[in-house]
């Protein structure tokens, strides 16, 4: 009888580890392009470009099923250049996305890690630098973050399930410093709306001491000076003590045709308040806000399954501080040779008038490469991708 019983245990023991079923799915990226642009600081250029129409990647992800609809879940996703093998990132080993966290789908997803904010999720896709474009075509200076080039550390996030075709959310991260417990703050909230052919979103986002909190927080980052790079459209502004974006965007599809617009405000408060940075540049903005208005208006066609055309217009107006204008079209093609390969083209051009973020006669700097050291500035590239 005793036997029996501690079969009957052993057994109950395997089913309930039976009924836990978990997976893991091994993903990745690489997209890999040949790059052309007419003026970087008075010269041009050819150039190999990683992570153009998407950033080259490798993840894991993974489910566990609890039982009672609750599955917990984890994302670990690391970012490289294809060219030369480096980490992305600043050098973060899993720089893109690292989370854990519970999901139902009655009550929706709570996880814990380095995520995406509200305006990525909410609205990023909307833009074209985030579809067809590649980063190129990003709003100048991503200074939005539509294009998802900064992550958030020490994040806390909630992602609704749908309602409907409704879904919101929200994001918090710790600053980590004793003592001050706003400093490197960051919070986030969103929304969105999908039904047959109309997709919207909003988002807005705030973020505390963004040279450090949002521009550096990855292992290459600076403790001391500017982390946010070397875009003229924002970089003057490195010395701010917060960044504050207010997304709305959304597409509308007419059977091969899809139409689609952004608008955001993006406003850097108070720079030369973020003491120890040495940032503002000699005759530069030391108080006030340096606010951006940016526009842009979008349409893509597919005439067959395998092919894409799209154009694009972004208009973004400095106020406030600095008064820059930046005027930016894209055109491009993608073709499908595969449900996982595709190849590409498309091709840049900024016009840049006013005085920008530096408190200088403002240049073209198209996203992701060096001023111009004229008004204008076009880049052209072609590349392919393919998706594992």
């Amino acid at each position: 009888m005793k036997k029996s019983l501690l079969a009957l245990a052993a057994l109950g023991a395997f089913a309930g580890a039976a009924h836990a079923q978990s997976s893991v799915t091994l993903y990745g990226i690489i997209d890999a392009g040949f790059a052309y642009t007419n003026n970087t600081g008075g010269q041009h250029n050819y150039f190999t470009s990683s992570g153009n129409l998407q950033g080259s990647r490798w993840g894991l992800k993974g489910t566990e099923d609890l039982g009672g609809g609750l599955k917990a879940i984890f994302v670990l996703e690391n970012g490289f250049n294809i060219f030369n093998g480096r980490l992305a990132q600043g050098g973060a080993e899993f720089g893109r996305q690292a989370y854990v966290g519970l999901s139902t789908s009655q009550f929706g997803t709570v996880t814990l890690g380095r995520q995406y904010d509200s305006v990525v999720d909410y609205t990023g896709a909307f833009e074209v630098g985030s579809q067809w474009g590649t980063f190129y075509s990003a709003h100048p200076g991503d200074l939005d973050n539509l294009n998802n080039s900064n992550r958030v550390n020490n994040a806390i996030k909630y992602t609704s399930t749908n309602y409907a075709g409704f879904t919101f959310g929200g994001l918090y991260s710790l600053g980590g410093n004793a003592g001050q417990f706003n400093r490197n703050q960051i919070w986030s909230v969103g929304m969105g709306y999908s039904q047959g052919p109309l997709q919207l979103g909003a988002g807005y986002l705030n973020v505390k001491d963004p040279n450090y909190s949002f521009f550096g927080n990855t292992p290459s980052s600076s403790a001391t000076a500017s982390n946010m790079g070397g875009s003229r459209v924002i970089s003057g502004y490195a010395s701010a003590k917060t960044q504050q974006v207010i997304s709305v965007g959304g597409t509308y599809t007419f059977g091969a045709a899809t139409f689609g617009a952004t608008y955001t405000n993006t406003q850097f408060k108070d720079p030369g308040s973020e003491a120890g940075t040495g940032l503002t540049p000699a005759g530069g903005y030391t108080n006030g806000t340096g606010k951006f208005h940016n526009a842009e208006i979008n349409f893509k066609y597919q005439p067959t399954p395998a092919l894409l055309v799209g154009a694009a217009y972004d208009y973004t107006k400095g106020y406030g501080l600095g008064n820059a204008k930046y005027h930016q079209g894209t055109i491009g093609a993608d073709y499908f040779l595969s449900k996982r390969t595709d190849v590409y083209v498309d091709g840049v051009y900024q016009h840049a008038s006013g005085t920008d973020s530096t408190n200088r006669s403002a240049v073209a700097n198209i996203n992701g490469l060096s001023a111009s050291s004229t008004s204008n500035q076009v880049a052209a590239i072609v590349g392919i991708r393919h998706k594992f």
